[in-house]
């Protein structure tokens, strides 16, 4: 038999300039949601989603106006997509983290964007990139 499809928050748009919420504090009924196969889930089960604004991420086949299923982790490996939280600026950006030494590059994957550098201390990792849901009409 399918499994059910389950509802996962969607907390909003990421580069919307606003921090965004910790995934523990959300109450599921204030927040719109998206519903989610199973299979889609990380094995934690813990997932948010947020939509994309802009297309600094369209090399990876991540168009403006789709939504990112994020898996809520404090750390990535280098070249992973994932949402980072820029403390100075108050800004969220999905890009691909490096680690260099003190500083992080945050790098598109658009051809036509070059990366952003941010001292490591200012970066903070809100969550990685496990799956893309886009409407076609």
């Amino acid at each position: 038999p399918m499994q059910p499809f389950r509802m996962v928050p969607l907390l909003g748009a990421v580069a919307a300039g606003v921090p965004l919420p910790v995934y523990q504090d959300i109450d599921p009924n204030d927040v719109e949601t998206v519903e989610v196969p199973p299979a889609l889930l990380p094995p934690s089960g813990q997932a948010f989603a947020l939509r994309v604004r802009g297309l600094s991420m369209i090399d990876a086949l991540i168009d403006d106006g789709d939504i990112v299923l994020m898996e809520p982790v404090p750390q990535v490996r280098d070249g992973e997509m994932a949402i980072a939280w820029l403390k100075e600026e108050g800004e969220a950006t999905l890009k691909r983290i490096y680690q260099e030494g003190r500083r992080v590059r945050l790098q598109p994957a658009n051809a036509q964007m070059g990366p952003i550098y941010a001292d490591a201390d200012n970066v903070e990792v809100v969550g990685r990139v496990i799956g893309v849901i886009r409407s076609l009409r």
